[in-house]
């Protein structure tokens, strides 16, 4: 059976990025694989540092790459900040990126996001799809950006948008028949 590792780039109480997460972790249950939803406020890492990185690799970053490593999936939900990745998966990313071995290599990798605006996390995706790529992930094809919000999930958090219904069952299929 696969597994699959979600998370969310948003702790905020009532974050669409974690009703986003929720969604996909159902998808992938309904497609047959095991999912494992994290939250990253219990991975507390300080800000990335060289300096801090010689004498003293978070914990966190130690136990969330072994994680990243065990699981054939991993789903990321990131709000965009300014036009890219929240500050936390960009931090999240790089902690990961000097763990050895690489936590990026085993998983195929889907994004998704949900924004105020009507572009849904799209630039920031491109972002985050291009950072991912550049430490060796495999990311889908597919770009789950939903927007605006509001409105873009029902009571059950279900999205009530058929394009984005055919969206997520597309990045379900893809990540569920695509491998390393």
């Amino acid at each position: 059976m696969k597994t699959a590792l979600t998370l969310s780039g948003s702790i905020r109480q009532g974050s669409y990025n974690r009703v986003l997460q929720k969604h996909m972790g159902r998808a992938l249950t309904q497609a047959g694989v095991a999912v494992t939803e994290i939250d990253l406020s219990d991975f507390p890492m300080p800000i990335f540092n060289e300096d801090l990185e010689a004498e003293n690799v978070p914990e966190a970053a130690v136990r969330l790459a072994e994680m990243w490593r065990s699981h054939d999936i991993v789903f990321i939900a990131s709000p965009e900040y300014n036009g890219g990745p929240s500050p936390l998966i960009v931090n999240t990313i790089t902690w990961l990126s000097r763990q050895k071995p690489s936590p990026f290599r085993n998983a195929v990798f889907g994004i998704g996001g949900v924004s105020s605006g009507k572009y849904g996390t799209i630039w920031g995706l491109s972002h985050l799809r291009e950072s991912l790529t550049k430490v060796g992930t495999l990311v889908v094809p597919t770009l789950l950006g939903i927007g605006p919000a509001e409105g873009a999930f029902d009571e059950n958090g279900d999205p009530t948008e058929k394009p984005i219904i055919r969206k997520v069952e597309q990045m379900v299929t893809e990540l569920t028949s695509f491998s390393r």
